[in-house]
């Protein structure tokens, strides 16, 4: 990753979910993911996407080197976030050991549309990763992995290699790499209008005068106490 991908992302880390997420609203674009909880790992994750699609069965439906994992945690590190397709599937791709394995390659997260195993493990790795479930199922005879890249749907959203993806105690988003900066500016402003808020109401005006001054919501007449 190149110093100007560092300092973009480095702007993009500094902006809540919640924020993205009003940004998002703001253009118009589908970017929140749902039905994917956070597993492990603390604070903010932030990085491009790096997608990955996996068909699923039943027991014995593939091989056990159809599963590549190995794949998965070799195309992690530094500013890539690895966005699993498993179409919801109860069965998991990723546990303990390929988890230390991703973070020990400095992986910034790892978000799955199915599940993962072993979470004590994992969470004791402390990578950052969410998914739609936990299970012991291994996906070993149950998971084949297609090839790296291109557009995958997790958490209803569709994602495609390069993508923005920002994750936080609130939630995951997914802001589309040829709107970022265009994103990034919205959720910037969004941002510097919450700061006027809150400092007015440190300074002990009320919500509803605060909100109005700094343009968060239309004026409001407040109820006589």
């Amino acid at each position: 990753m190149d110093t100007n991908e560092q300092k973009l992302l480095a702007r993009c880390a500094a902006i809540g979910v919640s924020s993205w997420s009003d940004a998002l609203d703001e253009l118009a674009i589908d970017g929140v993911l749902q039905g994917i909880t956070q597993r492990s790992g603390s604070g903010r994750m932030c990085g491009f996407a790096v997608t990955a699609r996996q068909l699923s069965g039943r027991l014995g439906d593939f091989e056990k080197s159809d599963f590549a994992v190995g794949p998965l945690v070799a195309a992690t590190g530094p500013g890539k976030v690895l966005m699993v397709d498993v179409g919801g599937a109860p069965i998991s791709t990723l546990g303990g050991l390929a988890s230390l394995a991703a973070s020990k390659q400095g992986a910034s997260g790892v978000v799955i549309d199915g599940a993962c195993r072993d979470i004590d493990e994992i969470r004791a790795t402390k990578l950052w990763l969410a998914s739609r479930w936990v299970v012991p199922t291994t996906g070993k005879r149950r998971l084949k992995l297609q090839p790296l890249g291109g557009t995958v749907s997790v958490g209803g959203i569709l994602v495609s290699q390069g993508d923005l993806v920002v994750g936080d105690d609130t939630g995951i988003v997914v802001v589309p790499r040829a709107r970022l900066l265009e994103v990034l500016e919205q959720a910037e402003r969004i941002v510097a209008i919450d700061e006027r808020v809150e400092e007015r109401i440190r300074a002990g005006e009320s919500f509803g005068s605060a909100a109005a001054a700094a343009g968060y919501l239309p004026a409001q007449k407040e109820p006589t106490p």
